[in-house]
């Protein structure tokens, strides 16, 4: 089998990804979006990918969807999703990652589906957002602002008492405002892979922010069926092969879900576990996707 790694930067991950996948008799071909097109004339089944020219991967696992602009960003969705159409295994799919690396998309979906969320607004004027962060400010209430589309803790600011919103042209013309959990130092997260929590680790930040990224450290943490049982929940409602699902406790206890990863890291999360978490992946990958499509192979007689 000839999978496509999809990343920008295979580093740490995809050497543990690809360690995987041989042990499983796997050849792995390392792709960029940024080398991929559609190309009906020259191309297999008119997708063009570095490495398959002669024929598409059997299956493709993604770690990494680069930025651009609104055009190119598309155009490697829509990359994702002509793979799918065409019968080829994506993990995670241009839907799920559509989904979650939309944080005002997440919200929403996840509080329709009754799961508690901390409030939160999405907002194109600067007029609005001020109005916004007014009453919350009288209110007592602290707001965390964040890029729509942002990972690893940048770009965040929490805005205090006397503090001015920042301007909406430092946010690509759009803010995600969610209100602050107070007196919580440290975060779970949580790992799932087909709908089943593999690991988790609480995560307690140097400062107000708790990423790794950011220099938090990893500690495993206790188990937490309410908690797994949440996690779990939101991956199903985001219909997700693998997430990194991040959590708090909120002033009365409750958990809730600050954010869901379609893409997450885990090497921080692997030196507080026992399990080997690139292991899992690519056994569920390979038992649930390609061992199938193995299986539905119609063999071509010469």
């Amino acid at each position: 089998m000839r999978i496509a790694l999809i990343t920008d930067d295979p580093g740490w991950h995809g050497a543990r990804l690809r360690d995987a996948f041989v042990a499983r008799a796997c050849e792995v071909q390392v792709v960029s979006l940024c080398d991929c097109a559609i190309d009906l004339v020259n191309s297999p089944q008119g997708l063009h990918m570095p490495g398959f020219e002669e024929r598409l991967p059997d299956g493709v696992f993604v770690r990494g969807v680069p930025g651009g602009t609104l055009e190119q960003v598309v155009l490697y969705l829509d990359f994702l999703h002509a793979l799918k159409a065409l019968g080829i295994p994506v993990y995670n799919d241009g839907r799920a990652i559509e989904r979650s690396v939309d944080k005002g998309m997440t919200s929403l979906l996840l509080q329709h589906a009754g799961i508690l969320v901390p409030p939160t607004w999405v907002v194109s004027s600067e007029e609005r957002g001020q109005r916004i962060w007014a009453r919350e400010r009288a209110a007592g209430h602290r707001l965390v602002v964040k890029p729509l589309f942002g990972s690893q803790g940048q770009g965040l600011v929490r805005l205090s008492q006397d503090d001015a919103l920042p301007a909406l042209a430092d946010y690509q013309g759009v803010y995600y405002l969610q209100r602050f959990i107070e007196d919580q130092h440290f975060d779970w997260r949580v790992f799932i892979i087909n709908g089943r929590v593999v690991a988790g680790m609480q995560r307690h930040g140097k400062c107000w922010i708790n990423n790794v990224a950011q220099g938090a450290s990893c500690i495993a943490a206790p188990k937490d069926r309410e908690l797994e049982t949440l996690a779990e929940t939101v991956t199903q409602v985001l219909d997700m092969d693998y997430a990194g699902v991040d959590l708090m406790r909120d002033a009365d206890g409750n958990f809730q879900v600050i954010e869901a990863n379609s893409i997450p890291a885990w090497k921080g999360l692997q030196t507080a576990c026992d399990v080997d978490i690139a292991v899992c992946l690519v056994d569920d990958f390979c038992s649930r996707y390609l061992r199938r499509r193995s299986r539905s192979a119609v063999p071509v007689e010469e």
